[in-house]
């Protein structure tokens, strides 16, 4: 078993390093700032304007040169170390799932205050991606990267040491500071240094560490917690975070112009209050029900906070987040189909483990090896995918990918205590198979449908977003289990215990069999108990088949290859 997970990361990390100098290689900026022959890039008035413009229309479609790159800069380099500080960022958000009993056990606290490791880290990611836009615009992308992985340094070596609870919360709180800086940096990053008809297979290559870091994690954590001590993962956490942030102070040296735009204190207010509200809102609504005060409240709460936010930002020339994106209907539209498929895809990733692990039994290592092949195959053909998205466009893209990925998800409804280890294998391959050509692609058509000046702006727009989404589509589903799961559970009882004169004869056989009836009333309502769990899970799996059939419908309407927004 061990030797197949480590097979498994080191073939990872092997695709990784190679695909990236492949795709880096193959799709660098045609020349570096500083040479000789190098075109100026157009500004805005020479786009407007084609009588100013020093050089033909048809050369700024092709100029591919970014000014931030100056000739000391290797881009496989930086795209290296940007995408395993992504990876390792990414992967600390999942790797505490599993190793919550353990740290439950040590602590001795109650399952809910436990909660607050993932639950903290998530609210602090969605506090601080609303603003990254304002970040990108005062800092530099190297300062940025830097002082991301420093504190994801320090935050893991606070866990490491953590002896107590509160201390553990430090640590958590630390590291997601950083990891909410990383992730809308590293988008940013790509969406910069390549030229619009290049970003496809770009972006495809970012989605490596997006997509695998959630799957293996789990799978890492369940090594680390059956064979040492929890302390190892952090541990482990803060080497690759130091050997990160060393090279990224050899390596990453990108730059950009800044535009110092003016703090705005009140709407960070605002958008604290608002989106940390909805997003704990949302995840406490699948623990105590949409009926709890909690969860009302706090969903209200932030919904008047994002819309008072929402509108400081409208009333200024100069916002800290220009929604103002969402007026860009290309934009606005593959953000739509980006939710409901982030909706669907969030709560899934979550159901299967419960079914794996709860249900029939299988370690955590069992369950993330049988989940790993289906990531390897995303992340291996997301270059692909994205390759294809710059010759074809976005539309042939999408309904193919959401096609597998509907079909993929129904057939996860037929589940049941029967089905094979091989049969879900092959289930979520096909599945991810069909993510890989949906999930970033829609995201790159979306932004280029935007110019420069503001990819920032959709950047973070995009991201909030998507979090908020998986937030809800992960309440929803869960609801819809446990509710269904409960009614299943009532409705089949109620059903043996009237509808079947045998049931007393049968609880007598295997009483038995087992050597008294009440073990063998026990027996019967765990078996029960399973059943009622997996038509649960079934029904919220056809919850998620509608999401993906919706955003099937809506790929038809998408445009097919366009020209992108150069301005």
């Amino acid at each position: 078993m061990s030797t197949t997970f480590l097979f498994g990361y080191i073939a990872f990390m092997v695709v990784t390093i190679i695909g990236v100098n492949l795709i880096a290689r193959r799709s660098r900026p045609a020349r570096l700032a500083g040479a000789a022959d190098a075109p100026a890039p157009l500004d805005e008035v020479q786009l407007n304007n084609p009588d100013s413009a020093p050089m033909p229309a048809p050369q700024v479609k092709t100029q591919e040169r970014a000014p931030l790159v100056t000739a000391d800069i290797s881009i496989p380099k930086v795209l290296t170390v940007l995408l395993i500080g992504m990876f390792i960022a990414i992967l600390n958000q999942t790797l505490i799932n599993v190793a919550l009993p353990v740290l439950i056990n040590d602590f001795n606290v109650s399952t809910s205050t436990a909660q607050w490791l993932t639950t903290g880290f998530m609210l602090v990611n969605g506090i601080l991606i609303p603003i990254s836009a304002f970040l990108m615009r005062s800092y530099t992308f190297r300062q940025l990267f830097l002082v991301s992985m420093t504190l994801f340094f320090f935050g893991s070596i606070i866990c490491s040491m953590a002896m107590n609870f509160p201390v553990m919360m430090i640590g958590r709180v630390v590291q997601a500071a950083g990891a909410g800086i990383l992730m809308p940096l590293g988008s940013n990053v790509f969406m910069t240094l390549f030229p619009p008809h290049k970003r496809g297979a770009a972006m495809g290559m970012l989605g490596i560490a997006m997509i695998l870091a959630p799957a293996v994690g789990p799978t890492i954590t369940g090594y680390v917690i059956q064979n040492y001590d929890w302390h190892v993962m952090f541990y482990g956490m803060a080497f690759f975070g130091l050997l990160t942030l060393l090279l990224g102070v050899a390596w990453f040296k990108l730059v950009q112009p800044l535009s110092k735009p003016k703090f705005d204190a009140l709407g960070v207010v605002f958008s604290t209050i608002g989106f940390g509200s909805l997003l704990y809102g949302f995840s406490e609504a699948g623990n105590d029900g949409w009926d709890s005060p909690l969860v009302i409240s706090t969903i209200l709460i932030g919904i008047l906070g994002i819309a008072t936010f929402a509108l400081r930002e409208l009333s200024m020339d100069d916002p800290m987040l220009n929604i103002r994106v969402l007026k860009v209907p290309e934009f606005s539209f593959t953000l739509f189909i980006n939710i409901i498929v982030t909706m669907a895809l969030f709560g899934g990733m979550l159901l299967l483990p419960i079914y794996l692990q709860s249900i029939r039994g299988f370690s955590p290592i069992d369950s993330g090896l049988l989940l790993l092949p289906g990531s390897l195959i995303m992340g291996i053909t997301g270059p692909i995918a994205g390759r294809l998205f710059d010759r074809f466009g976005i539309r042939p893209l999408a309904i193919f990918g959401l096609t597998l990925m509907t079909y993929g998800t129904w057939e996860l409804t037929q589940l049941d205590m029967n089905t094979s280890y091989n049969s879900i294998m092959s289930i979520y391959m096909l599945r991810s198979f069909g993510m890989a050509f949906i999930m970033m692609p829609i995201m790159t058509a979306g932004m280029n449908a935007l110019p420069m000046k503001m990819i920032p702006h959709g950047n973070a727009t995009q991201n909030t977003l998507r979090q908020v989404a998986g937030s809800i589509g992960t309440a929803i589903l869960v609801t819809v289990m446990t509710r269904q799961t409960t009614a299943h559970l009532a409705d089949d009882a109620n059903q043996f215990t009237t509808l079947d004169p045998t049931l007393s004869q049968h609880l007598n056989e295997l009483g038995q069999q087992l050597g008294s009836s009440q073990a063998a009333s026990v027996s019967w309502m765990t078996q029960l108990t399973k059943q009622a769990t997996i038509s649960g899970i079934t029904d919220a799996f056809w919850v998620a088949t509608v999401l993906s059939a919706l955003a099937l419908i809506l790929s038809f309407f998408l445009h097919g290859k366009k020209e992108p927004n150069l301005d």
